[in-house]
């Protein structure tokens, strides 16, 4: 009796189909990605001897620590006075000997002829004729989180103090600029404002807070 064959399987196609397959799930699978921020960075100095030297009162110090509380000026503070508190601190409008140095737009522009700065000098002209010589923010906020700060807090207090220029900003296009928001502006507009409140915001490198 002679033995029974044992018919071919082609599996010529199988490869095939496992790669479209693997192509499938790579174009359909979503992966989570970190969230980040944007920050345009300050171009570098071409002033070898320049310093940083800030006055203490210019500094609005904010620390974050390991067990995500917030500390504002060395005192324990609820997140809902952060952006409050930073846009008092940016604006000083009782000239608080402990908040923000205040400088005339027209004082601006006078350094910035003498440093030979021509472009920014004509900016701040632009800025007092347009809006009649308005005061300048010296304001820095100082941001400090712990090595254990949750990211999520970390997001949460950047949010609050990108608020608080948001809102300088806003009220001041709207005093000035027909009530329009700064977003509102054109771009010309918009580069006033930004002299008047610029986004100085300085992070340090993470460390133990307690």
């Amino acid at each position: 009796m002679s033995k029974r064959q044992v018919g071919q399987f082609n599996a010529s196609s199988q490869a095939d189909i496992a790669f479209m397959l693997l192509i499938f799930f790579l174009v359909t699978t979503s992966m989570s990605t970190e969230q980040g921020l944007f920050r345009q960075l300050p171009p570098p100095s071409n002033d070898k001897n320049a310093t940083d030297k800030v006055n203490e009162r210019n500094v609005f110090v904010v620390l974050i620590n390991k067990d995500n509380q917030l500390a504002i000026e060395a005192e324990p503070a609820d997140f809902s006075e952060l952006t409050p508190r930073t846009i008092e601190f940016l604006t000083n409008p009782s000239n608080k000997e402990n908040l923000s140095e205040q400088v005339k737009a027209s004082k601006k522009m006078e350094e910035a002829i003498a440093a030979n700065k021509g472009d920014e000098a004509a900016l701040f002209k632009k800025l007092v004729d347009r809006c009649g010589d308005p005061n300048i923010t010296k304001g820095v906020v100082s941001l400090q989180n712990d090595r254990g700060t949750k990211y999520e807090t970390y997001i949460k207090v950047q949010n609050a103090i990108v608020a608080a220029f948001n809102e300088c900003r806003d009220n001041f296009s709207k005093e000035n600029f027909g009530g329009r928001v700064f977003d509102d502006l054109t771009t010309d507009e918009q580069k006033l404002v930004k002299l008047v409140f610029p986004l100085s915001i300085s992070e340090a490198e993470p460390k133990n807070i307690k």
